[in-house]
């Protein structure tokens, strides 16, 4: 939000509710509800009859489905609880009500643990750098354990993650405070205490991360959370000046249109005028609504902090500024799935599409189309848990009995390298262009507008009208039509015609400027992919493995404790369908499968999804990327190949030429010339004679290259972990000190360089996989095995390293960047052609050596740290002892 914070005597505060399913989240705002004194009868989610599961399909399915609000007033804090729907489904639902938020409560089940969906919760509270107690919850259940949960959040979620209950000494929780912060620990050394005010700050600041056990269902530990919340939280400042934040539409019984926001600045009334911040749009506040559960008060004014539910505004949509208040970034959870939505036969698709309309204004990531193509209606869903419940929705609401065809993925396209498109519209009497610059973008960045622009060649007005007409619309690739991303798109040159240019003209210029730089580009066909998280019986470690390989997946080492194992990775959204079925079947009810979307990674098959959908670009009347152009009173088409010949700008980009390297000049012997002006006079008289008379020119200097040729570089595509293939023999003959022991014991000498390269691996967080010869390992069946945190492999009977090593990187450095470390002359050639990096034995050894030294005085400042625990231990037996003697 922005804001600072300072203490208050009253706090206000907006604190959300997020969980994995399950959890007993609203078990959880229940019990704080009736401890708080909000609610006379405890309800129960089983029974129906919870607070705030204020829909029916809520009540009938047992799960949150709508965001909703509650107020809970303590002695000196007043709490807005939104409680968030926990179901991945509507994962949307619940980003929406993070950028509200001053404080979160991540519920986890004491049973469960860290699911897949609760890492997703951290990484978005993480983004929008939201404080976060934890209320770990059915503690009284089977299975439920205190010390290996909380092992669990530092291991998994973050080492701030610290029990704050009430069995835990206030020595402890000053001790553990202390370690978050180099400055607070020195005051702790000093004073022996941390004082709350710090311990507020650091939790505001995201280092330390309160965790309390208890069972909600049986209200134990809700009171101790309550005073924690009470002691440790502390109240946002705001701007004098007018600011909200739009996060919920929704309607009421009576079909009122109501928009819910986060006031974060200033006050405001009824009847005050509210404007878009572009001045598209200003409408009165006609009621303003506190709501908690189903019921609401009304009130005539609010100030900053305030929570409410606003009638009278048409125009507003969920991530909204208002007033000072800035846009919302785009939600990084979006639906991967598209239906076809099947209407009634005597219902019309366009009116059916106007009034279906209300229900994305209220999800934006519903994506509501009609295809003209199909003649079709299509939407985006996250699952088919909402598919069922939009079924419900729309036949509630709208009285219409709609059904849906089968799903489909929502596919992506972005650019491997850059491309200047140019977009001329000129009608008679219609004037435009404009030059775009297209570049890859990192992966997951969306769409980024910029401009180079300079105003002397086109009027900031326009400039800024190109930029909106690159906003307004979603731009279809040139591979199968889908929406672009992970691009950024800068402005480079434009003109207008001081008569006859619209802004219409430059809206139709740039989406054939967009369209005409793809069709030059490389495109790349993107589809979305799950992270996946296995938890199974370790005898069934290889069957798994193998069904997701064959699914294209990539997976990490498994993680084996006793007869359990875990997989972690991810795969093709396109792919895992009902996988989970397969797992419980060959698990026999055992098995854990927990995907979440991850984002969009290149297609694992675009060639054949390409021709499926038979997409073709030329045809897609909607989409031109040709360009008009006047001549004798009247505008004519010019082909998209044939429009830089007609073009009325030439910005000096030629991303062509730039991309080819020039050829060296050969080699020039040079001579000196001494002749007299006499004998130049007669030579020029030869030459003249020959060849005619010589033509002088003025010196023109050679053209400087523009600043785009030189400031947009190709940017590398490759991503994720970078890999380690280390050729184990050729190094340990090659490092003196593995080589001596050799000489006595080989197997010594291979156990030496293995844990080194254990060491390696813990500081670079790398792969390695070292790879021996089968040659001088009896018997090898070519095996991968784990070695502690690296991969050891013994080749296969007649196949060397080099052999093995050519083939792993030839595989790998298709998608992550390789390094080889080997002093073998041919082996470098093979591994360079491939596109890793080669590293030879003598380098790598001082990269070893250097390594070594920055774990030594890591080890050197971590003694350090214990030394000064040993000193607060010490000191706090020594208060206790005064104390009790």
């Amino acid at each position: 939000m922005g804001s600072s914070f300072e203490n208050k005597s009253i706090k206000r505060l907006c604190i959300g509710l997020l969980a994995h399913v399950d959890a007993g989240k609203t078990t959880l705002s229940e019990a704080m509800l009736y401890r708080g004194g909000c609610l006379r009868r405890l309800g129960r989610v089983d029974h129906q009859d919870a607070f705030l599961d204020t829909e029916a399909l809520e009540r009938e399915r047992g799960i949150t489905i709508f965001s909703k609000q509650a107020v809970l007033s303590l002695p000196d804090l007043e709490l807005t609880l939104l409680d968030t729907p926990g179901h991945v489904d509507f994962s949307s639902e619940m980003e929406r009500t993070l950028q509200v938020l001053d404080y979160a409560i991540l519920v986890i089940s004491g049973t469960g643990g860290v699911q897949g969906h609760t890492q997703t919760l951290w990484r978005l509270l993480a983004r929008y750098q939201i404080p976060t107690f934890l209320f770990v919850n059915k503690m009284d259940l089977d299975g439920s354990d205190q010390a290996l949960r909380l092992s669990e959040l530092r291991q998994r979620l973050d080492d701030g993650c610290a029990s704050f209950g009430p069995n835990q000494p206030e020595a402890a929780i000053h001790e553990i405070a202390a370690m978050c912060d180099e400055s607070i620990l020195e005051q702790y050394l000093e004073h022996g205490t941390v004082s709350d005010s710090d311990i507020q700050a650091l939790i505001w600041q995201r280092k330390l991360f309160p965790c309390y056990f208890g069972s909600a269902l049986h209200l134990d530990g809700v009171d101790e959370f309550l005073s924690g919340l009470s002691r440790y939280t502390i109240s946002p400042s705001y701007p004098a000046k007018f600011g909200a934040k739009v996060y919920k539409i929704a309607r009421d019984s009576q079909g009122n249109r109501l928009t819910y926001l986060k006031m974060t600045g200033g006050s405001l009334r009824v009847k005050d005028s509210l404007s878009s911040q572009d001045g598209g749009w200003t409408e009165k506040v006609d009621q303003i609504r506190i709501y908690s559960g189903s019921r609401f008060q009304t009130t005539d004014q609010i100030s900053a902090g305030t929570v409410c539910a606003v009638t009278g505004l048409s125009q507003t949509r969920p991530g909204q500024g208002l007033g000072v208040e800035p846009e919302s970034a785009l939600p990084s959870l979006e639906p991967v799935l598209t239906y076809q939505l099947i209407l009634p036969p005597d219902c019309d698709p366009h009116d059916a599409m106007r009034r279906l309309s209300q229900l994305e204004e209220e999800d934006p990531q519903l994506h509501l189309v009609w295809d003209e193509h199909a003649r079709e209606l299509r939407l985006q869903l996250m699952g088919e848990i909402q598919l069922e419940i939009l079924r419900r929705v729309i036949e509630e609401r709208f009285r219409l009995k709609v059904s849906f065809g089968p799903g489909s993925i929502v596919y992506k396209e972005t650019i491997a390298t850059p491309a200047e498109g140019v977009g001329h519209f000129e009608p008679l009497r219609h004037y435009a262009e404009v030059h775009l610059l297209l570049e890859p973008g990192e992966r997951g960045s969306g769409l980024q507008f910029d401009t180079v622009c300079s105003e002397d060649t086109l009027d900031r007005n326009w400039q800024r009208l190109i930029l909106t007409h690159l906003e307004e619309k979603v731009h279809r690739g040139v591979l199968t039509g889908s929406p672009i991303t992970d691009l950024s798109i800068t402005l480079l040159a434009g003109r207008a015609h001081p008569k006859h240019t619209e802004g219409g003209d430059f809206r139709q210029a740039t989406y054939r400027a967009v369209r005409h730089g793809l069709m030059q580009a490389q495109s790349v066909l993107l589809e979305p992919y799950y992270s996946i998280r296995l938890e199974l019986p370790a005898e069934t470690v290889g069957r798994a493995m193998t069904d997701l390989q064959q699914r294209f997946g990539t997976l990490e080492a498994p993680e084996l404790d006793g007869d359990r194992a875990v997989l972690a990775g991810s795969a093709p959204v396109s792919t895992m369908g009902n996988y989970w079925q397969e797992v419980a079947s060959y698990t026999r009810g055992e098995g854990r499968l927990t995907c979440t979307v991850q984002g969009y990674a290149p297609c694992h098959n675009p060639e054949e999804v390409i021709a499926a959908l038979g997409y073709d670009s030329q045809r897609d009347v909607d989409n031109p990327a040709d360009s008009v152009f006047c001549a004798h009173g009247a505008g004519f088409v010019v082909p998209w190949e044939q429009v830089r010949d007609y073009m009325h700008i030439d910005t000096g980009l030629r991303l062509d030429q730039a991309a080819e390297p020039e050829p060296e000049a050969p080699p020039v012997r040079r001579t000196s010339y001494a002749g007299s002006a006499a004998e130049d006079k007669e030579l020029q008289a030869i030459f003249e004679r020959t060849y005619g008379p010589v033509k002088r020119r003025d010196f023109r200097p050679p053209p400087r290259p523009s600043e785009e040729e030189v400031r947009h570089p190709i940017r590398p595509q490759k991503q994720g972990p970078e890999y380690l293939l280390v050729d184990g023999y050729n190094i340990i003959f090659a490092w003196d000190e593995l080589k001596s022991v050799a000489q006595d014991n080989v197997d010594a000498a291979r156990r030496m360089l293995m844990d080194l390269l254990c060491s390696y691996q813990g500081y670079k967080q790398c792969v390695v996989i070292l790879v021996f010869d089968a040659y001088k390992v009896p018997r090898s069946t070519g095996e991968v095995s784990r070695y502690h945190n690296i991969y050891v492999v013994y080749t296969k009977e007649a196949e060397t390293a080099d052999t093995y090593i050519e083939r792993a990187t030839y595989e790998i450095a298709r998608e992550h960047r390789v390094r080889v470390a080997t002093s073998d002359g041919l082996e470098q050639l093979i591994i360079l052609g491939h596109g890793a990096l080669r590293v030879s034995a003598r380098a790598f050894h001082e990269e070893m050596d250097r390594v070594s030294g920055a774990i030594s005085e890591l080890i050197t400042a971590q003694n350090r740290k214990n030394r000064d625990l040993d000193q607060i231990r010490h000191r706090a037996e020594i208060k206790s002892k005064k104390l009790y003697s």
